[in-house]
Protein backbone atom coordinates (compact mmCIF):
# COMPACT_ATOMS: atom_id res chain seq x y z
CA UNK A 1 0.00 0.00 0.00
CA UNK A 2 1.34 3.53 -1.01
CA UNK A 3 2.73 5.36 1.81
CA UNK A 4 -0.23 8.22 2.05
CA UNK A 5 -2.83 5.76 2.14
CA UNK A 6 -0.82 3.40 5.11
CA UNK A 7 -2.86 2.21 8.33
CA UNK A 8 -1.20 4.92 10.55
CA UNK A 9 -1.70 7.81 8.02
CA UNK A 10 -5.32 6.97 6.99
CA UNK A 11 -6.13 7.50 10.85
CA UNK A 12 -3.85 10.09 12.39
CA UNK A 13 -5.01 12.42 9.55
CA UNK A 14 -8.18 11.78 10.42
CA UNK A 15 -7.97 12.20 13.91
CA UNK A 16 -5.82 15.67 13.67
CA UNK A 17 -8.21 17.21 10.92
CA UNK A 18 -11.20 16.36 13.32
CA UNK A 19 -9.14 17.31 16.45
CA UNK A 20 -8.09 21.01 14.92
CA UNK A 21 -11.42 21.98 13.44
CA UNK A 22 -13.22 21.38 16.72
CA UNK A 23 -10.74 23.11 18.89
CA UNK A 24 -9.93 20.97 21.64
CA UNK A 25 -8.67 17.51 22.33
CA UNK A 26 -11.44 14.98 21.75
CA UNK A 27 -10.87 11.38 22.02
CA UNK A 28 -12.76 9.32 19.08
CA UNK A 29 -14.53 6.79 20.52
CA UNK A 30 -14.68 2.99 19.68
CA UNK A 31 -17.37 3.85 16.97
CA UNK A 32 -15.16 6.67 15.25
CA UNK A 33 -12.31 4.28 15.07
CA UNK A 34 -14.60 1.45 13.76
CA UNK A 35 -15.93 3.85 11.54
CA UNK A 36 -12.56 4.92 9.76
CA UNK A 37 -11.44 1.58 9.72
CA UNK A 38 -14.56 0.69 7.26
CA UNK A 39 -13.83 3.93 5.13
CA UNK A 40 -10.36 2.65 4.62
CA UNK A 41 -11.39 -1.04 3.94
CA UNK A 42 -13.70 0.48 1.16
CA UNK A 43 -10.98 2.74 -0.25
CA UNK A 44 -12.66 5.59 0.45
CA UNK A 45 -9.34 8.13 -0.86
CA UNK A 46 -7.91 10.17 2.50
CA UNK A 47 -9.01 13.88 0.74
CA UNK A 48 -12.66 12.75 0.27
CA UNK A 49 -12.73 11.94 3.98
CA UNK A 50 -10.26 15.05 5.04
CA UNK A 51 -12.46 17.48 2.54
CA UNK A 52 -16.04 16.09 4.05
CA UNK A 53 -14.63 16.54 7.81
CA UNK A 54 -13.52 20.53 6.30
CA UNK A 55 -16.96 20.80 5.02
CA UNK A 56 -19.55 19.69 8.14
CA UNK A 57 -17.40 22.34 10.39
CA UNK A 58 -17.04 24.80 7.73
CA UNK A 59 -21.34 25.16 8.16
CA UNK A 60 -21.30 24.38 11.81
CA UNK A 61 -18.72 27.17 12.07
CA UNK A 62 -21.05 29.75 10.56
CA UNK A 63 -24.40 28.87 13.21
CA UNK A 64 -24.78 30.65 16.18
CA UNK A 65 -22.92 30.35 19.16
CA UNK A 66 -24.80 27.97 21.77
CA UNK A 67 -25.06 25.44 18.77
CA UNK A 68 -24.80 22.02 20.26
CA UNK A 69 -21.03 21.03 19.78
CA UNK A 70 -19.99 18.10 16.93
CA UNK A 71 -18.62 15.72 19.88
CA UNK A 72 -18.05 12.96 17.41
CA UNK A 73 -16.38 12.01 14.20
CA UNK A 74 -19.98 10.03 13.40
CA UNK A 75 -21.48 13.71 13.05
CA UNK A 76 -19.26 13.25 9.60
CA UNK A 77 -20.56 10.06 8.08
CA UNK A 78 -23.43 11.44 5.67
CA UNK A 79 -20.95 13.84 4.46
CA UNK A 80 -18.45 11.51 4.00
CA UNK A 81 -20.73 9.30 1.85
CA UNK A 82 -22.10 12.39 0.14
CA UNK A 83 -18.55 13.44 -1.23
CA UNK A 84 -17.19 9.72 -2.11
CA UNK A 85 -20.77 9.30 -4.14
CA UNK A 86 -19.45 11.99 -6.03
CA UNK A 87 -16.42 11.05 -6.70
CA UNK A 88 -17.58 7.77 -7.74
CA UNK A 89 -19.82 9.43 -9.96
CA UNK A 90 -17.05 11.14 -11.69
CA UNK A 91 -15.15 8.22 -12.46
CA UNK A 92 -17.67 7.07 -14.77
CA UNK A 93 -17.31 8.64 -17.79
CA UNK A 94 -13.81 10.67 -17.04
CA UNK A 95 -13.03 11.40 -20.51
CA UNK A 96 -16.22 13.13 -21.25
CA UNK A 97 -16.47 14.88 -18.15
CA UNK A 98 -12.49 15.80 -18.26
CA UNK A 99 -13.37 17.23 -21.59
CA UNK A 100 -16.78 19.17 -20.07
CA UNK A 101 -15.18 20.15 -17.08
CA UNK A 102 -12.05 21.63 -19.09
CA UNK A 103 -14.25 23.71 -21.40
CA UNK A 104 -16.28 25.27 -18.25
CA UNK A 105 -13.13 26.08 -15.79
CA UNK A 106 -10.12 26.22 -18.57
CA UNK A 107 -8.46 23.60 -16.22
CA UNK A 108 -7.42 20.27 -17.05
CA UNK A 109 -6.29 17.19 -15.49
CA UNK A 110 -3.33 17.55 -16.85
CA UNK A 111 -2.43 20.88 -16.06
CA UNK A 112 -4.22 20.11 -12.30
CA UNK A 113 -1.66 17.62 -11.92
CA UNK A 114 1.59 19.30 -13.41
CA UNK A 115 0.42 22.08 -10.25
CA UNK A 116 -0.11 19.35 -7.61
CA UNK A 117 3.76 17.74 -8.72
CA UNK A 118 4.93 21.35 -8.69
CA UNK A 119 3.58 22.31 -5.70
CA UNK A 120 5.02 18.72 -4.17
CA UNK A 121 8.62 19.61 -5.54
CA UNK A 122 8.76 23.42 -3.95
CA UNK A 123 7.16 21.43 -0.23
CA UNK A 124 10.08 19.28 -0.78
CA UNK A 125 12.40 21.98 -0.36
CA UNK A 126 11.30 23.92 2.52
CA UNK A 127 14.48 23.86 4.79
CA UNK A 128 12.59 24.55 7.71
CA UNK A 129 13.06 22.23 10.48
CA UNK A 130 9.98 23.60 12.67
CA UNK A 131 7.75 22.68 9.83
CA UNK A 132 8.89 19.21 8.64
CA UNK A 133 6.39 16.97 10.02
CA UNK A 134 3.87 19.50 8.48
CA UNK A 135 5.56 19.61 5.17
CA UNK A 136 5.51 15.88 5.01
CA UNK A 137 1.90 15.47 5.90
CA UNK A 138 1.16 17.94 3.39
CA UNK A 139 3.29 16.21 0.60
CA UNK A 140 1.53 12.84 1.43
CA UNK A 141 -1.77 14.38 1.42
CA UNK A 142 -0.46 15.80 -2.43
CA UNK A 143 0.11 12.44 -3.42
CA UNK A 144 -2.65 10.60 -2.52
CA UNK A 145 -4.97 13.42 -4.26
CA UNK A 146 -2.95 13.11 -7.31
CA UNK A 147 -3.64 9.03 -7.42
CA UNK A 148 -7.02 9.87 -7.05
CA UNK A 149 -7.68 13.23 -9.59
CA UNK A 150 -10.43 14.01 -11.10
CA UNK A 151 -12.09 16.28 -13.53
CA UNK A 152 -13.81 17.56 -10.28
CA UNK A 153 -11.99 20.89 -9.97
CA UNK A 154 -14.08 22.18 -7.06
CA UNK A 155 -13.94 19.48 -4.91
CA UNK A 156 -9.83 19.20 -6.17
CA UNK A 157 -9.31 23.10 -5.14
CA UNK A 158 -11.23 22.76 -1.93
CA UNK A 159 -8.66 19.84 -0.65
CA UNK A 160 -6.15 21.89 -2.01
CA UNK A 161 -7.01 24.59 0.00
CA UNK A 162 -7.61 22.39 3.32
CA UNK A 163 -4.12 21.14 2.90
CA UNK A 164 -2.91 25.07 2.53
CA UNK A 165 -5.15 25.99 5.56
CA UNK A 166 -3.29 23.20 7.65
CA UNK A 167 0.22 24.51 6.49
CA UNK A 168 -0.84 27.95 7.66
CA UNK A 169 -2.04 26.49 11.11
CA UNK A 170 1.19 24.79 11.39
CA UNK A 171 3.52 28.25 10.48
CA UNK A 172 1.47 30.43 12.70
CA UNK A 173 1.73 27.64 15.35
CA UNK A 174 5.40 26.37 15.41
CA UNK A 175 7.25 29.97 13.95
CA UNK A 176 9.92 30.60 16.13
CA UNK A 177 7.60 32.96 18.38
CA UNK A 178 10.27 36.30 18.92
CA UNK A 179 10.26 35.89 15.15
CA UNK A 180 6.91 35.82 14.45
CA UNK A 181 6.35 38.91 17.20
CA UNK A 182 9.06 40.77 14.97
CA UNK A 183 7.04 40.44 11.98
CA UNK A 184 3.49 41.03 13.32
CA UNK A 185 5.07 44.55 14.42
CA UNK A 186 6.69 45.03 11.11
CA UNK A 187 3.35 44.57 9.52
CA UNK A 188 1.30 46.89 12.48
CA UNK A 189 3.97 49.03 11.35
CA UNK A 190 2.51 48.73 7.72
CA UNK A 191 -1.17 49.30 8.04
CA UNK A 192 -1.10 52.06 11.00
CA UNK A 193 -1.85 54.69 8.77
CA UNK A 194 -5.20 52.63 7.80
CA UNK A 195 -6.19 51.21 10.87
CA UNK A 196 -8.06 54.25 11.80
CA UNK A 197 -10.56 54.11 8.61
CA UNK A 198 -10.70 50.11 8.44
CA UNK A 199 -13.10 48.66 10.52
CA UNK A 200 -11.47 46.19 13.04
CA UNK A 201 -12.39 43.32 11.48
CA UNK A 202 -11.52 44.28 8.08
CA UNK A 203 -8.03 45.23 10.13
CA UNK A 204 -7.88 42.11 11.52
CA UNK A 205 -8.07 40.34 8.36
CA UNK A 206 -5.25 41.92 6.49
CA UNK A 207 -3.51 41.93 8.82
CA UNK A 208 -3.59 37.73 8.97
CA UNK A 209 -3.40 37.45 5.21
CA UNK A 210 0.21 39.71 5.50
CA UNK A 211 1.42 37.70 8.03
CA UNK A 212 0.77 34.30 5.83
CA UNK A 213 2.29 35.70 2.90
CA UNK A 214 5.16 36.89 4.57
CA UNK A 215 5.37 33.78 6.41
CA UNK A 216 4.45 31.86 3.19
CA UNK A 217 7.71 33.73 1.61
CA UNK A 218 9.95 33.18 4.60
CA UNK A 219 9.56 29.90 4.57
CA UNK A 220 9.51 29.16 0.51
CA UNK A 221 5.76 27.21 0.82
CA UNK A 222 3.98 27.89 -1.62
CA UNK A 223 0.53 28.84 -2.80
CA UNK A 224 -1.52 25.41 -3.42
CA UNK A 225 -5.23 26.40 -4.89
CA UNK A 226 -6.07 26.05 -8.67
CA UNK A 227 -6.02 29.75 -9.13
CA UNK A 228 -2.37 30.15 -8.52
CA UNK A 229 -2.36 27.03 -11.44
Amino acid sequence: MNAPLNYFNYFTEIEDTFVRRRGRHLFLSPLDWAMIEAWQERSIPLHIVLRSIEAVFDVFDKQPPGTRSIKSLFYCREEVELQYKQWLDSQTGSSSEGEAAQSATGFSIDAVATHIASATATLQTVSAAALREDIDRAIARLAELATNLTANFETVDKTLYDIEKMLDWAMLTNWDKPHLKVIEREIAGQLRGYKADMEPAAYQTTHDLMLLKRLREDSGVPRLGLFYL
